[in-house]
């Protein structure tokens, strides 16, 4: 009971010294919105970024083309053969009549061209459409398997595959630096910010510490007041990303430029990342109130 009691007395004392230091809390909380709205913004992106990435290392299919003469018997055991590679995911045969009348039905051209292909006539081949589970590991397995009896070539755009590879592996990871750099710059700006409402009371904790007050009873206000400046500092940004990202989603139609691009879908997408920022925000406070205490007041 003491200790809800004390714990009572603490969270009193934090709200009566943010409206006692109003204008300071409110260059706190300021800080702390601005930093967070960009932090924020700089999340939907980077994980949208991911999706994206995501969505087109799913759509990246490896096709595996057969030579001319191979049986049904060699096309059997070479679909076990490719299942059995530990990086394979997926694999679909296709036929080359099943190529033929796909090709006919996309094009007047080829259907009129086409048709007058024989059984014996058809200069297509057989193939097989792989996918893998890790598609940084796709020029190991293509190699694997152009090694494969009755295999004519492997095909899957290697050149465009490794650029987008290296492109959105380096962009993912300049994102993430840029919220770690974001963060820190925040428990900065927070605690210089808070220094200044700490030395405006540096006689009242003077006065506390000589009445025998501990540090951790002079230091967990100072915490939950920076828990509180986080809150109502991560307010704004939380409106800002579920209400623009939604009206932004809306007004795009999910897409961007075209439907190879498309954006995560606003539920429960902004929700958990509001969460992240209120998470954020409240943990950037009582960093950044922990750190005036400590290094500024040497409590």
């Amino acid at each position: 009971m003491k200790l809800f009691r004390m714990l009572r007395r603490h969270i009193r004392d934090a709200f009566k010294s943010v409206f006692r230091n109003f204008s300071l809390s409110v260059a706190s909380i300021t800080c702390i919105t601005i930093t967070l709205i960009i932090v924020g913004l700089s999340i939907i992106a980077s994980l949208n970024l991911k999706n994206f990435t995501t969505e087109i290392e799913e759509d990246v299919t490896m096709i595996v083309f057969l030579d001319a003469d191979t049986t049904e018997e060699q096309i059997s055991t070479l679909t076990v053969e490719i299942n059995s590679i530990p990086n394979v995911e997926e694999v679909k045969f296709k036929s080359k009549n099943t190529s033929k009348n796909e090709m006919m039905q996309e094009s007047d051209f080829f259907k009129e061209t086409m048709s007058t292909w024989g059984e014996g006539d058809n200069p297509l081949k057989d193939s097989f459409q792989v996918k893998v589970k890790d598609i940084e590991k796709i020029a190991d397995t293509a190699e694997e398997i152009r090694d494969m009896d009755k295999v004519s070539v492997v095909n899957y755009g290697e050149e465009m595959v490794n650029n987008l590879i290296s492109a959105f592996s380096m962009i993912q990871k300049v994102a993430i630096i840029m919220v770690v750099a974001l963060i820190v710059v925040t428990i900065f700006l927070i605690i210089n910010t808070i220094k200044l409402t700490i030395f405006s009371r540096k006689r009242e904790i003077s006065i506390m510490r000589l009445v025998g007050a501990s540090n951790v009873s002079i230091k967990i206000p100072f915490l939950i007041e920076g828990l509180i400046l986080g809150f109502i500092g991560s307010i704004i940004p939380i409106v800002v990303i579920i209400y623009g990202y939604t009206a932004l989603y809306n007004h795009l139609g999910g897409v961007v430029y075209s439907n190879l691009i498309t954006l995560i879908q606003p539920e429960p997408f902004v929700y958990i990342a509001s969460l992240i920022i209120l998470g954020i925000g409240m943990l950037v406070g009582m960093v950044g109130s922990a750190g005036a205490v400590r290094k500024y007041l040497k409590v």
